[in-house]
């Protein structure tokens, strides 16, 4: 995988540019192609780090020739990211503000698919990629235990406007969530974010009585909404259970967490000019963020969207035997750049047929 890598690299960037690499590395489809190419499964989670660690290895020492580098990875490789980052703004001469960026885009990309969209997976796998010109990419993925499920998330920097609103370029999933999704990155969770920024800006005291409902009712929140408190107090927002039983607070305990009280009263003094900023804040999770979107939503009506943000499934079908419709163009352009990468490498006749052959069957 690293000698064929290295080959694909080479011949990629030097047709099309580092920046234009970034760009393809960003995009799912594109990524599973190129796993496929280098001989990996192409329905197993361990693409995601098998194929970026061969692709790290595979440009060690040819980094500034190429004007691409490749940070991170799996378990306590991905917490060296910013580390990895830093090292390589240094030996770049790179300004320190261009430097910092790129730690603040990785580590937002990180807490955004770990806080901002809540659908049972647990990052453990984070890779940035990115240029001498600015160009970057994210590679990440999670695990849900409990179904035994991986999903990988892509972002890119091209054409990005912002990292809170449908920031990423793709998800893909084996399957998605028949569970109801907090989903914080939505467009239609406009209203819930910006009342959760009104709360942090507004009085710490005002924040926690409305904290204290939810105290003490987290263990019956279905039966909450249908609540009517006495007319000189709050209404509770009417819906129906079918929107909200599958609500990721409802079983919250909210009464065991100090931590969350001492988070809220720290926002409430820093008060974060938007969310992005409340959102970057030490010490903010998801645990802050399912608090602040429950009251937005539950006491004053403002709706949070609870759709998988997922986007991509593999080309036949998920695991769930469910088949997904397939951007067929983009796939056979995919296919067909890396084939004519791989007829380009300066390897073995055996191995260059052992590559189309996997392309092949992949269309």
């Amino acid at each position: 995988m690293v000698a064929l890598g290295r080959e694909i690299i080479q011949i990629l960037v030097a047709e099309y540019g580092p920046d234009e690499f970034i760009k393809r590395i960003s995009d799912p489809v594109w990524f599973q192609s190129l796993g496929t190419v280098l001989a990996f499964d192409w329905n197993a989670s361990g693409l995601t780090t098998i194929l970026t660690a061969a692709l790290k290895e595979s440009i060690r020492g040819f980094e500034n020739e190429l004007g691409l580098f490749i940070c991170g990875g799996k378990g306590k490789t991905s917490r060296r990211t910013p580390e990895e980052i830093a090292n390589w703004g240094y030996k770049l001469s790179m300004p320190d503000g261009q430097t910092n960026k790129l730690i603040y885009n990785s580590k937002m990309s990180a807490k955004v698919d770990s806080s901002l969209v809540q659908d049972g997976y647990s990052l453990y796998h984070h890779s940035f990629f990115f240029s001498k010109n600015g160009a970057w990419a994210v590679v990440q993925q999670g695990m849900n235990l409990e179904k035994q499920t991986a999903r990988r998330y892509h972002w890119s920097s091209d054409n990005l406007k912002d990292l809170i609103e449908e920031p990423h370029k793709g998800i893909m999933t084996a399957m998605l969530s028949k569970d109801k999704t907090l989903n914080m990155t939505a467009k239609q969770s406009d209203k819930n974010r910006s009342m959760s920024v009104e709360f942090v800006n507004g009085n710490f005291n005002a924040l926690m009585k409305d904290i204290q409902i939810l105290r003490r009712h987290s263990s019956s929140l279905s039966q909450m909404m249908k609540m009517k408190i006495d007319e000189n107090q709050l209404t509770l927002l009417n819906l129906e259970d079918a929107e909200f039983t599958t609500h990721p607070v409802v079983n919250e305990n909210f009464s065991q967490s100090k931590y969350l009280e001492k988070i809220l009263w720290l926002l409430c003094e820093r008060q974060p000019e938007n969310y992005e900023t409340l959102l970057q804040q030490k010490g903010v999770g998801a645990k802050t963020i399912r608090a602040l979107s429950l009251v937005s939503e539950v006491i004053y009506g403002a709706e949070a969207s609870y759709t998988d943000p997922a986007r991509y499934s593999f080309a036949h079908g998920g695991k769930d035997s469910t088949p997904y419709p397939v951007d067929k163009k983009t796939y056979d352009q995919s296919i067909d750049i890396l084939k004519r990468a791989v007829e380009k490498s300066h390897i073995s006749l055996t191995e260059k047929k052992g590559a189309i052959e996997r392309l092949a069957n992949l269309s």
